[in-house]
């Protein structure tokens, strides 16, 4: 008998079930990765929901049919408990192929691993939501002013030339104006001349 009890509580500390070996803790130090740490979050909601749902409460519901077919029940549960396992696992890695998880954890891990060589603070919320909008929204609203600034005195520039382009154009009509005049008055006095020329050579000798 005390053989037998010690040989049963060497092989206790020998051998650790599945879910004790998920739930040991990281050893200090060490950076264990988003997406290894999702895989064993599912790997322990599956063995959780196993046990949770164990061959003893399925053999509860159906008591009657466990006593007339004890094999076919066993048969049936392991069938529904893999199904349900890999229904579960198929479920999670569409969800992650859609929403490019790893891709995000790993980004995510990236960027932890950035700001832990950067000196100054990171930004935390100072619990006064009107001072940390003004603050979130400040940034940004000095920037749009800036680009507002730019696009006015890009437009005053524009308005500028074409001011100038329309004085241009005034200057050159009043300038085309007075040669049309000049040349009108010039062709009338031709004229005139021509006029006094014939009258002085039709005069009577």
């Amino acid at each position: 008998m005390a053989e037998a009890s010690s040989v049963n509580v060497g092989s206790g500390c020998a051998e650790k079930g599945p879910e004790e070996l998920s739930q040991e803790p990281a050893r200090p130090g060490t950076n264990i990765s988003r997406v290894k740490l999702f895989d064993t979050m599912v790997d322990t909601f599956l063995q959780k929901l196993v046990a949770a749902g164990s061959f003893q409460r399925f053999t509860d519901c159906y008591k009657r049919f466990y006593q007339l077919q004890p094999e076919m029940t066993q048969r049936i549960y392991d069938k529904f408990v893999t199904q349900l396992q890999t229904s579960i696992q198929e479920e999670i890695s569409e969800i992650k192929a859609e929403g490019n998880l790893e891709a995000v954890l790993i980004a995510l891990d990236a960027i932890v691993e950035e700001s832990k060589d950067r000196k100054e603070q990171a930004w935390r919320p100072s619990g006064i939501p009107e001072k940390d909008l003004r603050s979130a929204m400040a940034p940004y609203l000095l920037q749009q002013r800036d680009a507002l600034q730019r696009r006015v005195q890009r437009q005053e520039a524009e308005n500028r030339q074409l001011a100038d382009a329309v004085l241009a154009g005034r200057r050159q009509l009043e300038e085309l104006q007075l040669q049309a005049q000049a040349r009108q008055q010039a062709w009338q006095a031709l004229h005139r001349e021509q006029k006094e020329l014939l009258a002085v050579l039709k005069e009577p000798e």
